[in-house]
């Protein structure tokens, strides 16, 4: 694979694989393990947002995931709920004032700590307990690991024919054309999102010299909500699919 971009939060990389195996790697990162809130029990609540509100925004809050912790439905609990397998985090504000991800007390955290839930004003409060445990995207969307697509990588062809070549390249938003020997060319062809700005622009002076297809390569794309590394997501995801194939054979 040749890496283009790679940070904690977001990896991009490009190889010549089938469609269907990046299909495949794109759905399993839906069956990665995610720490999230799954059930919250509203003491106090004088805010503006109604408690199923405020739960869907606790819900979408990545949290850090100890690694002793145990999914639920293989917990010697069986599905009731202990503290291998659950956490409880507490809520405790009274306004004025914004209440942040950060105000939630237990045994993890926020990944970060500045996400704004509701705002206070005064004498509001808002007291709750909420109950953490381990999913997969396959249950909920709260417990996905982070964003997961590709797509084809673009190859251009042009016509030696054309004389407007200019506009069209002043057409791409991105700014990833040239023009070389009276040809357009990518100057990056791995940022081309296929928009296909230039070809309008071409049709718009009446011709038919301009053509973004897709090519063999695969670009794929992770971007982490923080749970774990983005490189981290690629390499479950691929553990996932082995064992998948495995359990089918």
């Amino acid at each position: 694979m040749k890496t283009t971009k790679k940070t904690p939060e977001k990896v991009e990389f490009v190889e010549e694989i089938s469609e269907s195996l990046a299909n495949a790697i794109r759905r399993s990162a839906s069956e990665i393990p995610i720490l999230a809130i799954d059930e919250i029990e509203f003491i106090k609540n004088d805010s503006v947002l109604y408690d199923e509100v405020l739960a869907l925004r606790l819900g979408l809050i990545p949290l850090k995931t100890p690694k002793d912790m145990i999914i639920r439905e293989k917990c010697s609990c069986k599905g009731k709920g202990c503290s291998k397998c659950s956490i409880q985090l507490k809520i405790c504000e009274k306004g004025p004032c914004v209440v942040y991800s950060k105000s939630m007390k237990g045994k993890t955290e926020a990944v970060y700590a500045e996400i704004p839930i509701v705002n206070l004003v005064q004498n509001q409060e808002l007291e709750l307990i909420a109950t953490a445990k381990i999913g997969t995207g396959k249950e909920h969307t709260k417990f996905s690991p982070g964003l997961v697509y590709y797509r084809n990588v673009a190859e251009i062809e042009t016509d030696s024919n054309c004389d407007s070549c200019k506009e069209c390249v002043e057409a791409c938003p991105q700014k990833i054309l040239k023009i070389n020997k009276n040809k357009i060319e990518f100057i990056d062809k791995y940022k081309c999102d296929l928009c296909e700005s230039c070809v309008e622009e071409c049709k718009k002076h009446g011709k038919n010299c301009i053509k973004i297809i897709p090519g063999k390569e695969i670009a794929f794309f992770i971007e982490s909500w923080g749970q774990i590394p983005a490189e981290e997501i690629f390499y479950q995801a691929v553990k996932i699919i082995k064992n998948n194939l495995n359990q089918l054979k």
